[in-house]
């Protein structure tokens, strides 16, 4: 992920992603779009599955990745799109992308890396990367007053993850 305005979370478990996880999705107002990366068995949907708790979201996500998206209805309504089988542009057209990323609802997108020209520039980059056998480092990147305010708001309900870098 590329230097400028980002900050990172370490999870030393399955449990604390979920939990941060959780804490974005309180955060989110409806109309971001985010941008998972990270490689096979990183914990994109585990931290997707957290998003969904925070959204209000009661059935829990599963990675769709043979149907490319999935939506599930909370507070906000969540649209949730696996890339990882996904060739090109055109089959994301042909179920009417831009309707889900540019509606009213939050869209998680896996795999981002995938075809990362259909991300806008205010969407919010996260990557996942595997420290050790559970540990993991969450890198969020986005607008300098939303990650000021996410950091904060993750600062006061996990304190216990404070080992945050900017």
């Amino acid at each position: 992920m590329e230097e400028g305005r980002r900050f990172s979370i370490l999870s030393a478990n399955d449990r604390d992603t979920v939990r941060i996880g959780e804490v974005l999705g309180r955060s989110l107002k409806g109309g971001e779009i985010l941008a998972i990366r990270g490689e096979l068995g990183a914990g994109k949907t585990v931290l997707v599955k957290g998003i969904a708790k925070g959204l209000g979201v009661e059935e829990e996500p599963n990675s769709p990745t043979f149907v490319i998206m999935n939506a599930y209805e909370g507070r906000i309504p969540l649209y949730h799109f696996d890339l990882y089988r996904v060739s090109g542009i055109g089959e994301l057209e042909d179920i009417g992308y831009e309707e889900y990323f540019f509606g009213d609802g939050v869209t998680v997108v896996e795999w981002a890396d995938r075809i990362p020209e259909v991300f806008p520039k205010e969407a919010i980059q996260i990557e996942i990367e595997i420290l050790g056998e559970n540990e993991r480092e969450i890198k969020f990147k986005g607008d300098e007053e939303w990650l000021f305010l996410f950091k904060s708001t993750v600062e006061r309900a996990l304190p216990t993850l404070t080992k945050l870098s900017r």
